[in-house]
């Protein structure tokens, strides 16, 4: 009982940090004719509402994609008119054809805003609630801290609540899905895995794992017997729940094509905005979509992503394990980030999820990677006007995490889970005892230097010559940073049934 109502007062405060936030600005306030994402979730209101199934997702008079046209598979198009029902009971011009367009006013912010605290109330805080409740072989005091951790995370807050979209609902089925297969409801969690894709497309991010994982189950049950009828039961479940999100749209092939035209839009090019991946890294020493065609840099960027998610999804096939599926989500989400065709800044929040699900094993690093990760999305969050959440939210989640997991103090090769990768190099490199000063140091330099680019980026003028110069600063750093993490991350997935074996022999 007093577990729980630690878990409710947890909840309670991760609540209040929320509605905080969602009294600031939005994206694309008062900021005509396009306004931003605020508006695009008001716009998909509007034409789920207005109109037919079949013209959601294509080119009408009524229905003009080049202003915010759906982009996000049929769950999402099903919440929105869920919310266009409830906003047509308050106030019918919310969501009016054509005359809606840029509606603003402090009721439909109040209502726009409550409508995510309701979808992360139904669907992710629950699921990290019973995560953290749940966690075996962990203390009390450790768990309610992952919970005020995970739940205080400022990148999915800020955009959430402040950017303005539902990214809880889709990250939240995920976690539901990683929930059921921790205690062997395979079936369930495939349901909630195919959910989080059919709500986000983004999803796809974790779908290597969550497939090798369930595909490594089946062989180790055998193909010839248990593992045959699970691959089966897997199978009829995804086709299934596909199925029935996309029933609607299966009348004509031309629908289900012109939607996933819509869903993976590649002639939009390799990237847009200045985002903390590799390409765009790349772009300031060579311009690299102007140097290489369209074609040529979608099949670079499918070689790399598919080249450096391969190491951790073939161990996760081999030798299946829960601790090498959480790192592996990590890892492939990463790697989708880093190396995939037309990312965007949000998107890092799928790499984020999966860390902070193991933020009561590396503490340090974890929290180290999460104050990165939302660091690299400062240029949007300076756009949005959400620098004074962004520094309040930031610090506040450091002390929490410091303060419950002394993470100055999880840096031995234990903590960091490299004991065993540390023994076998240090064989070669005996000087490598000094790694965990070596990695205290890196973050102290990492913490200032972003504390300086945050500085400068919201007090500073950049060159006229250099327009970008602040915000390409902000995305370099911030990749720099991924690839030292995907390189960590990848270690732990790929070793740690060493360790898991070591273990058993010791005890």
């Amino acid at each position: 009982m007093e577990k729980w109502s630690l878990m409710t007062i947890t909840a309670l405060l991760g609540l209040i940090v929320r509605w905080t936030v969602s009294l600031g600005s939005y994206s694309g306030e008062a900021k005509p004719p396009m306004y931003g994402d605020y508006e695009a979730q008001r716009h998909w209101q509007e034409i789920t509402y207005n109109l037919p199934v079949k013209q959601w997702y294509f080119n009408t008079s009524d229905n003009n994609l080049q202003y915010w046209g759906l982009d996000y598979p049929p769950l999402t198009a099903y919440h929105s008119l869920l919310c266009a029902y409830a906003a047509k009971l308050i106030n019918p011009n919310w969501i009016a054809l054509h005359t809606s367009r840029g509606y603003e006013s402090q009721p439909h912010k109040l209502f726009m805003r409550t409508t995510v605290l309701v979808a992360d109330l139904l669907v992710y805080i629950p699921a990290v609630i019973l995560y953290c409740y749940y966690l075996k072989e962990t203390s009390t005091k450790k768990k309610i801290s992952s919970t005020l951790c995970i739940l205080l995370y400022p990148g999915l807050i800020l955009i959430d609540y402040g950017h303005f979209q539902y990214n809880s609902v889709s990250l939240g089925f995920a976690l539901w899905g990683v929930l059921c297969l921790s205690y062997e409801f395979d079936v369930l969690g495939s349901v909630a895995f195919c959910l989080a894709i059919n709500y986000k497309q983004m999803e796809l991010y974790h779908s290597l794992p969550f497939f090798c994982y369930l595909l490594g189950k089946c062989f180790r049950k055998g193909l010839m017997g248990k593992g045959l009828l699970l691959l089966m039961k897997l199978g009829f479940t995804v086709v299934v729940s596909f199925a029935l999100c996309w029933f609607p749209f299966c009348t004509e092939v031309k629908q289900i094509l012109q939607v996933l035209q819509r869903l993976f839009p590649v002639d939009r090019g390799l990237f847009e905005d200045k985002v903390a991946n590799i390409w765009c890294t790349l772009s300031v020493f060579f311009k690299i979509k102007t140097a290489l065609s369209s074609e040529t840099q979608l099949k670079l960027s499918f070689a790399l992503t598919f080249l450096s998610v391969l190491p951790s999804c073939i161990k996760l096939t081999l030798q299946p394990s829960l601790k090498g599926f959480k790192y592996s989500l990590a890892a492939c989400a990463l790697s989708f980030f880093l190396f995939s065709f037309q990312v965007h800044e949000k998107s890092i929040l799928l790499a984020s999820i999966p860390v902070c699900l193991v933020i009561h094993e590396i503490p340090f690093m974890a929290t180290w990677f999460l104050l990165v990760s939302t660091f690299s999305m400062l240029p949007l969050i300076l756009k949005d006007g959400l620098l004074q959440y962004y520094l309040v939210t930031t610090v506040a989640f450091l002390t929490v995490c410091a303060a419950s997991f002394s993470i100055l103090e999880k840096t031995t090769e234990e903590d960091l889970q490299l004991k065993t990768l540390s023994t076998s190099i240090r064989r070669c490199i005996p000087w490598f005892k000094t790694f965990p000063k070596v990695i205290r140091s890196l973050f102290l330099v990492s913490i200032t230097l972003m504390g300086i680019l945050t500085l400068m980026s919201a007090t500073l003028d950049p060159p006229k010559r250099l327009p970008d110069l602040f915000p390409l600063a902000v995305s370099t750093v911030s990749c720099l940073h991924f690839l030292f993490f995907l390189l960590y991350f990848n270690v732990i997935a790929i070793w740690e049934s060493r360790d898991s074996r070591n273990q058993k022999k010791t005890n």
